[in-house]
Formats: C-alpha cells, structure tokens, sequence
C-alpha cells in the first residue's frame, strides 16, 4: 500500500469524496475503495482509463466501474440517475431535481432553525443585562444607606455577582455568534442550491433571470439562447441516461467557450447566456466559438460503445442594455434561434 504524509494524506481524503461525489457514486466502502485507487496512482493505467471514459465531464456509470475491477454493478449503489428509454422522466424535471429541493428545504428548515434558537439567545441575553441593572440600582441604593464596614462587604458581593454575571453574558452572547454564523452559513448554503441546475450543475433559469435583474442600469448586454439541435434523437435513441450525458457535457463545453458569460441552463436542451458589456458582434463570435467546439466532439454510448454521431447547437443572440425588459430581449434572441433552426442548424444568428 502506498503511504503517504499526513497532509497528503488529507488531500488524497478530500479528493477521494470529490471522486465520489463528481460522479454521484455512494460511500460504501467498495466505492471509496475504487476512488482510491484510482487517485493515488494518476498516472496509473486505471486512472487513465477513467480519465478516457470521463473526458469531457461525464460520469462514470456503475458497468463502467465494474469493467474496470471495481465493484460489480450490483454493489455500486450509485446515486439516482436518469432512467433509460422513452418513457424516463421529463429532461426538464430529472430525478435528481426532486432530491435537490429536498436538500435545499431541509437546509432552510434547519435555517429557521437556527434563528429561532439565535433569537432565544439574544432574548436572554436581553434579559440577563435588563436583571443586572436593577441589582446594580437596588445594590448602590443599599449601600448608602450602610455604615462603611455593611458598606464595603455590599461592594465585595456586589463585585463577584458582577463577575458571575459577566461571564453568564459572554458564553451566552458565544453562543449567539455561533448560531449565527451557522445561520449565515446555512443561508447561503440553501440559496446556492436553490439557483443550481442539478443536471449540469450549471445556474438555473432563476439563476440567470436575477443575474440580469441585478444589472445597473443602462449595461450594455447581450443575450443568447442555444438549443441542441434534434435532442429529441439523442433520448429515442439512445435512452434518457445517454442525453443526461450530452446535455451536462454540452453545457460545460459552452460554459468553457463562451468568454465568461452567464450560462445557465434555461429549460430542456436550451442555455441561455448573458455577456456583460459587450457587443452583438462579440457576443456572436464568443456563441460561435462554443458552437464550433461542441460540433467538434464525438460521442459514443458508453453502454454499446455505438457511435451518437455529431451533436450540434444552434444559437440566436440579441444585445441591448439591462434597461430592456428581459422577456423582451428573450424574445428577440428566440427568433435569432429559430432562424438558425428554419437555416439547416448549427449556426448562430444574431436579432435584427
């Protein structure tokens, strides 16, 4: 067994959960096993046969692991996935997605959670230090009505209650900021998985409809829309488990090519992009660009090994400033792609 220092040891841990959790695989130990193999030989020849079969950002499958050595398909017990055949799933609303609100809704019940625990703190907080005045009033009134000896013992009492009180104070108002700040953590936490596309883990629409409400005014923008052309193929086909496949790694090539723009995946096989400050001519080359690389990939069933043939894209693009009513600019980049379509596909158009 190789061994390693204890730092490397950590990252080796740490990479291993991201193995798992990249390619939605459980942590049975056989999984983790399998991941670990593959992470502390990368330049192994297994680590080299995931990296052939996962070019791109596609998952591995549970028959993939087990042509590799790992586990047989029946002890992988991978994540939910996307069902084969024509009669899966709506692409728009994959299984996943159902997971994902859960997860998202149990975060934001353990959020209320915590501010309804934070705000009983404060609360007592509130009134420990209400409860202390009136001591520290009703003591300093006693006292002077004492001779010096009642006097000075008053103020030896009085100290060490101060004392006790203070320190009742400061692990309480620990305490509240610990709440919150997992109240904090817990609140970004469910808002990020909230705008994310549990398919492509790119932004969703409600993502990139915000990302464009946010803009100062009068930014110059452009908006795309990019549809994978005859997807409708790809699922008949091949299954829903092989589109799932293409859609995520689609998505990720446009994402690489587009310049840094907004992507998001806006519903089906359409993503959507939003370029900041820049021209249509630019914002077309950049959808171009994307076009080109995804036309340039080949994809196979991993299952069959049979050839999907060329996947393409189309794309409209429509530019203006954050002043235009979104629906409106969707609209205009809509009909750009549908001239790309009516054209013979694989091209982009910009609006007139």
């Amino acid at each position: 067994m190789i061994e390693f220092p204890r730092q490397k040891e950590d990252e080796l841990f740490a990479a291993v959960g991201q193995f798992l959790a990249d390619h939605r695989l459980g942590v049975e130990p056989a999984n983790y096993a399998f991941a670990y193999r593959v992470l502390s030989d990368p330049g192994g020849a297994l680590a080299q046969s995931v990296a052939t079969l996962t070019d791109g950002g596609i998952r591995l499958t549970a028959q993939d692991i087990a042509d590799l050595g790992g586990p047989t398909v029946g002890s992988v017990a991978p994540r939910p996935d996307l069902p084969d055949g024509p009669d899966g799933p709506d692409p728009q609303q994959p299984p996943e997605a159902a997971e994902l609100h859960a997860q998202a809704d149990e975060m934001i019940a353990r959020a209320e959670m915590q501010m309804a625990q934070f705000s009983d703190a404060v609360r007592s907080i509130h009134e420990e230090t209400s409860g202390f005045g009136r001591d520290l009033a009703a003591s300093a009134a006693a006292m002077r009505q004492a001779d010096a000896t009642t006097g000075m013992d008053e103020v030896s009492r009085l100290t060490a209650a101060m004392i006790d009180r203070a320190h009742v104070a400061e692990r309480r108002m620990a305490a509240a900021e610990q709440e919150a700040a997992a109240l904090r953590s817990a609140l970004v936490e469910a808002r990020g998985t909230a705008r994310l596309d549990p398919l492509t883990e790119l932004a969703n629409r409600r993502a990139f409809d915000e990302a464009y409400d946010a803009l100062p005014p009068g930014t110059p923008v452009a908006l795309a829309l990019c549809d994978i052309d005859h997807f409708k193929r790809v699922n008949d086909e091949f299954g829903h488990a092989v589109g799932d496949r293409v859609l995520r790694a689609v998505g990720l090539t446009i994402a690489s090519e587009s310049g840094g723009a907004v992507v998001a995946r806006y519903g089906g096989e359409e993503f959507a992009l939003l370029f900041v400050g820049v021209d249509i001519d630019a914002a077309v080359t950049l959808v171009d660009r994307a076009r080109s690389a995804v036309a340039a990939r080949r994809f196979r069933s991993r299952k069959t090994d049979a050839p999907i043939g060329v996947v393409t894209i189309s794309g409209g693009v429509a530019a203006g400033t954050s002043d235009d009513p979104r629906e409106a600019l969707y609209a205009r980049a809509d009909a750009a792609l549908y001239r790309a379509k009516a054209a013979g596909r694989n091209r982009a158009f910009s609006a007139a």
